[in-house]
């Protein structure tokens, strides 16, 4: 039996046929549809402070019976998803830095 521990990667392919590594960082529901937060993983070597290296958020859709990830359609959808994972992630912050 296989029990996952650690982080979970998943790889996708760019418009120009690249292909990507991510790091799941989170997950969370928003009006219906399921967002996904990762981080391109880091190569040995690579520049994290690179502008490649910053939060990539997808989405979940469902197309004929099939689950895919997609970028978001508009700015505006973006700007909404991106505010509520950085509001998880300074309450997780502040929740585990509580040793006074």
């Amino acid at each position: 039996m296989q029990e996952d521990f650690g982080p979970d990667f998943i790889t996708v392919t760019d418009e120009d046929g690249n292909d990507i590594e991510l790091e799941l960082v989170d997950a969370l529901e928003h009006k219906g549809v399921t967002y996904m937060a990762f981080f391109p993983a880091v190569e040995e070597g690579a520049d994290e402070d690179s502008d490649d290296y910053g939060m990539v958020i997808l989405k979940s859709i469902t197309e004929n019976g099939e689950d895919f990830l997609s970028t978001l359609d508009s700015d505006e959808e973006l700007d909404e998803v991106y505010a509520l994972f950085m509001e998880r992630l300074f309450e997780d912050e502040e929740e585990g830095g509580d040793g006074e």
